[in-house]
């Protein structure tokens, strides 16, 4: 058995298109492209989003600046090759960034949701 994609369920599916294709630069596969669910796809990263039904996600309360869910059960991790880099250019996008104790850093996503890096060697 081997992970085949991660899903995010959000209540602003356009918002959250946006984010995860111009900052993050994913590209959307069209071909399995939904009015409630975008795939991405790059460098063998699946991630998928699905909208949450109308009649449910008027109870989620996401605020243009949300608060950042902290404590969920799951946390995606992005690879970088600079890692200063990539700081310097999401701060110049307005991400907001959560700096750490330890000297690292993650970034939050428009619905709140805690994302992290890591850098690789090439």
């Amino acid at each position: 058995m081997r992970l085949h994609l991660a899903m995010i369920f959000v209540k602003d599916l356009d918002r959250m298109t946006a984010f995860y294709r111009d900052v993050i630069g994913l590209r959307i596969n069209d071909a399995t492209r939904l009015a409630d669910w975008v795939e991405f796809e790059k460098d063998g990263l699946g991630l998928a989003l699905h909208a949450i039904p109308p009649n449910m996600s008027q109870a989620a309360d996401i605020a243009s600046a949300p608060a950042q869910r902290e404590h969920q059960s799951c946390k995606l991790v992005f690879a970088v090759d600079a890692p200063d880099r990539e700081l310097a250019r999401l701060e110049g996008l307005g991400v907001q960034i959560l700096r750490r104790p330890w000297g690292g850093w993650d970034f939050v996503d428009p619905e709140g949701n805690v994302l992290g890096v890591r850098q690789i060697s090439a």
